[in-house]
């Protein structure tokens, strides 16, 4: 098929975004801002990103545009569109490419209603790659940086940790050959609960309206948890120059996955002292000090969370 045929097909699928004065169809979208525009970027390639042996069309679509969203969210923005690129193998069958546009608008419909795909590129590639630009309205709000934790803040955290960690690890512990290469996932050999945990690793589903909510209740600090909270809690720390220290009993009977497990996409935050806006939960607090994560009151030692160059095993499947 022809670059024009696919983009068709696509944009048969992908909805609209509220905030388009102009959508697809020009030279470039226009949107519509009440405020500051909040602007991310991220790319999923087939390897160090997604196995394709695992994911379908449609959990990648759904999942770019969770990740990417997530950290519009985690800014205090309302998500408002989506500008995607896809370089893709000459073989790839325009059914995985639909499948993959209909992710794309369920999750932004579940996820940020009235957000959608404006625009992007199609292109070829020897490698699957998914490229996406993500934009919010912060309406008027000032934005909720990573550096603005303060001692005696509350850390609170809105969504779950861990899930996702532990649905990579069923993966790569059990849906892989002898030589490491993934294999097809056979829903007999789940055990139960086991979907949801893979669900959340394909297909996750972060609180984007709770950035906003955060940012309307004050939070000073704010971020999305994507490479495990000891990593992304450090990074927040670092910036704002103090220590967060976490509760050990408000992180669950697994430590190490809530601390290391990647890609759940929860919002981390700090708060002033006082209620929390519902939907987050307390986790520690704010203390002074260099940077550093404590867990318990003790400096946390264990592994640091995901990182594509050090931990990508180079296999794709």
């Amino acid at each position: 098929m022809t670059e024009g045929e696919i983009l068709r097909r696509i944009l048969a699928r992908t909805g609209e975004a509220r905030a388009a004065v102009i959508g697809p169809g020009d030279d470039a979208a226009v949107l519509r801002a009440s405020g500051d525009t909040v602007a991310t970027t991220d790319t999923l390639v087939h390897g160090p990103d997604f196995r394709l042996a695992w994911s379908s069309g449609y959990d990648l679509g759904w999942k770019a545009a969770a990740v990417n969203l997530a950290d519009v969210a985690a800014m205090g923005a309302e998500p408002t569109a989506l500008l995607v690129a896809l370089a893709m193998p000459n073989a790839t069958e325009i059914g995985f490419v639909e499948a993959l546009a209909d992710g794309l608008r369920d999750a932004c419909e579940a996820l940020a209603p009235g957000c959608a795909v404006v625009g992007g590129d199609l292109t070829a590639s020897a490698t699957l790659t998914i490229a996406v630009t993500a934009l919010g309205d912060l309406a008027g709000r000032e934005p909720v940086l990573r550096s603005g934790a303060r001692v005696g803040d509350i850390v609170a955290i809105a969504g779950e940790l861990g899930l996702a960690g532990t649905g990579l690890r069923i993966l790569f512990d059990r849906f892989r050959d002898g030589a490491g290469e993934p294999l097809p996932v056979d829903p007999a050999d789940l055990r139960p609960g086991e979907r949801a945990l893979l669900d959340a690793q394909l297909r996750p589903a972060p609180p984007l309206a709770l950035g906003a909510t955060a940012a309307r209740s004050g939070a000073h600090a704010m971020m999305d948890v994507s490479d495990g909270l000891a990593l992304d809690a450090s990074r927040m720390a670092r910036a704002s120059g103090v220590s967060l220290d976490l509760d050990p009993q408000a992180l669950g009977p697994d430590i190490d996955v809530a601390m290391t497990g990647g890609e759940d996409h929860a919002l981390l935050a700090t708060f002033p002292r006082g209620p929390l806006p519902p939907g987050f939960r307390e986790i520690g607090r704010v203390v002074a000090g260099d940077g550093g994560v404590l867990l318990g009151g003790a400096p946390f030692e264990g592994r640091g969370g995901w990182d594509p160059y050090a931990d990508w095993d180079t296999h794709a499947g």
